[in-house]
């Protein structure tokens, strides 16, 4: 405990240029460790710890480690996130690559039945495959298509959105509806409408003001312009032209 000047001298002579003394710690009967403040640029807060450690048959005491160590309220890195738990949607740019994990539990192999156990989803997931699954290694899982599904319902095109809310029909009945294919059949699909939501997933309980029923309003429509209002206009009398005036206008 008390070999202060002997754990400096082994941080010297490693190239170090430790501070203050900040105290010693036992680390066990025949241990301790001695802590120095650290004057390294970017680790603020941090210090070198070096333990020194003796024999019970020997007075003479030897250096078992040095090693640079965080304080309290040093400077640390922030704590790792892999990748695939930082990426968020809307992320992903042109020429960017984005790699589904090997073990992604959103998709299963082509030839692995995806908990449909239903005969009914089975066939389902057959006439899929038929349809659009021939060459793809991967298809999506019960959890992949559940958890799309939970998305697309509680997102802008669901049935609680403000847009539905208010709209009188919904999106099932109406002409611009493109049922999607597989095992959500029933639940989503495409707008074709290009003054609605073009192109995007809606819920099939999802609708807006732009449904293939609604009708045109009655009326001759909107005017190009104001109405004239021929009450507010001012009569102003205009006198007739005298002979001087023409004369002086030729």
């Amino acid at each position: 405990m008390e070999a202060v000047d002997f754990a400096r001298e082994a941080l010297v002579a490693d190239g170090e240029r430790p501070g203050a003394h900040l105290g010693a710690t036992a680390e066990g009967p025949y241990a301790a460790a001695h802590y120095f403040a650290a004057e390294v640029p970017g680790y603020r807060g941090w210090q070198w710890c070096v333990v020194v450690a003796g024999t019970p048959e020997s007075s003479e005491v030897t250096i078992s480690e040095t090693v640079l160590l965080p304080g309290d309220g040093a400077l640390l890195a922030p704590q790792w996130v892999p990748w695939n738990r930082r990426v968020e949607a809307g992320d992903l740019g042109p020429g960017d690559l984005l790699a589904a994990p090997a073990d992604d539990p959103r998709l299963v192999p082509a030839q692995i039945d995806t908990l449909d156990v239903d005969p009914v989803d089975r066939d389902q997931v057959g006439q899929v495959a038929a349809e659009i699954g021939l060459g793809r290694s991967r298809l999506l899982s019960f959890d992949g298509r559940a958890d799309a599904a939970q998305r697309w319902y509680d997102g802008d095109h669901g049935p609680s959105s403000t847009m539905a809310r208010q709209a009188k029909h919904a999106c099932g009945t109406c002409g611009f509806y493109l049922p999607i294919a597989g095992a959500l059949h029933g639940a989503f699909g495409v707008c074709a409408n290009e003054y609605a939501v073009d192109g995007r997933v809606v819920s099939v309980e999802f609708g807006c003001g732009a449904h293939s029923d609604v009708r045109e309003a009655t009326g001759a429509g909107s005017p190009a312009y104001d109405a004239y209002d021929d009450g507010a206009v001012e009569v102003v009398p205009h006198p007739e032209p005298t002979p001087a005036d023409a004369s002086s206008a030729d």
